[in-house]
Order: C-alpha cells, then structure tokens, then sequence
C-alpha cells in the first residue's frame, strides 16, 4: 500500500486486504498501543494541554490511579506517541507531551470526533 493512498483508493484496496511488509493489517499495530481504559483520555487531554504536568493530568482524568496513569503513560511513552521531561529542580517535576508521532494521531482523533458528534447522542 502506498501510504499517499487517498481515501477513495483505500476504499477500494482495502477489499483486497491492505498488509504491511511483514503481512499484517496495518491497524493491528496501533490499536495494541491505544488499547485499555485510559490512553484515549490521557491523549485527548495532551490535545488540549501540551505539555501537561502529571498532577494536573491525574487531576483531568477522573477515576483512574497514579499507579494506572504512571502505567498507560510509560506505554505510551515506550510505543513512542508521548514523550517525559523530568526536570530535577526543587520541587522536582514531570511534564509530558506529545512526539510528532503522537501528533500525527490529531487528524484521526478529528475524524473520531465528527464521528461521534454525528452518531452518539
């Protein structure tokens, strides 16, 4: 698959199932990176607040731990969609933000975003 491939030559290829190189779906390997409660939420607010402390982060997302943050922030970080700057001051502090692959998310979190707007009331 080319990966210029516009939407109406998508459309059409992906009848004839769209594989990478190594022959899998080439969705597989984001959605293992999205997956678990959290990470849609912890991305959503890095959209809004870029780069976010982990305080004010815990704080925007209500219901989940420091130990369930601290874990989906570290996989996101290991997958390469945030990045963490440590800052050895005193008081020491965290701030995390998105890498440039994270912010290529922005156009599909857009299109999920009409999506839902449209379909969910």
């Amino acid at each position: 698959m080319n990966k210029d491939m516009t939407y109406e030559e998508y459309t059409q290829e992906v009848k004839t199932c769209i594989l990478t190189d190594a022959g899998n779906c080439p969705v597989t390997s984001l959605l293992l990176m999205l997956q678990g409660k959290w990470k849609f939420h912890i991305l959503y607010e890095l959209c809004i607040k870029d780069p976010i402390r982990f305080g004010e982060l815990r704080k925007n997302i209500d219901g989940i731990t420091n130990t369930m943050l601290a874990s989906s922030l570290r996989e996101l970080e290991k997958d390469g969609l945030v990045s963490r700057i440590q800052y050895n001051e005193i008081p020491p502090h965290v701030e995390y933000s998105l890498t440039e692959m994270g912010h290529d998310l922005l156009p599909i979190f857009y299109e999920m975003t009409k999506w839902g707007f449209r379909y969910i009331k």
